[in-house]
């Protein structure tokens, strides 16, 4: 049996990808040769030489295989069952990374699962357009009451400070726009920024010192 940590194991595991699948690339398992000669036509070696290279190749790759897989393994399992905690409640390993990765978009189902993003990106592009909207409309509302005055007062007057006429106030009251913002939008994308930045962080401080002081056996 043997001991690591979990940051060891991962290190491992990253450089067993990386030698598994060069040797796959690097190995030939299958070649051709003609009867009356003694090498085999790609590799250029005697038969009896590519046979051996084929087999210790293969044996190779497939220990490191097994040595991945139980690496994995062991990985997975602690990641199952070791805690972290974080100012917004506790979580295993394996759930803090599901976590972290649903957060950046990058889990199974990619930026549809990143909902606090989402959500905060709906709100912020309603928010916006809402504005527009609405100091659109009542830009048209003033020009529209300036007419009226003007039609009222005739427009020999227009430099002339006047007080609003009362019907022409009663119209802009009557048809002024204005937002309805229940919830406050622009607050709440603020807490879902603020929420999802300060957990993000503790989630990767959080893991990185579970990896390094938690030990797994292989």
């Amino acid at each position: 049996m043997e001991e690591m940590l979990v940051t060891q194991a991962l290190d491992e595991r990253d450089l067993l990808v990386k030698k598994i699948n060069d040797k796959i690339q690097k190995a030939s398992f299958v070649d051709t040769m003609k009867h009356n000669q003694d090498k085999v036509f790609a590799n250029q070696t005697g038969k009896d030489v590519y046979v051996g290279q084929a087999e210790s190749a293969y044996q190779q790759i497939t220990d490191l295989i097994a040595r991945y897989q139980k690496i994995d393994a062991a990985i997975t399992e602690s990641n199952a069952k070791t805690w972290i905690e974080t100012v917004y409640g506790s979580y295993t390993v394996a759930a803090a990374i599901s976590l972290r990765s649903r957060l950046r978009g990058a889990g199974t189902y990619g930026d549809e699962a990143d909902f606090e993003g989402r959500l905060s990106r709906k709100m912020e592009e309603e928010y916006q357009s809402r504005i527009q909207f609405m100091d659109q409309k009542n830009r048209q509302l003033q020009t529209t009451a300036e007419e009226m005055r003007l039609s009222i007062l005739g427009r020999e007057n227009k430099s002339r400070e006047e007080k609003p006429l009362e019907v022409v106030e009663a119209y802009v009251r009557e048809n002024t726009t204005e937002l309805v913002d229940p919830l406050c939008v622009k607050q709440r994308i603020s807490e879902f920024t603020d929420k999802r930045d300060s957990l993000l962080r503790e989630l990767d401080t959080r893991i990185k010192v579970s990896n390094a002081t938690t030990t797994i056996r292989i």
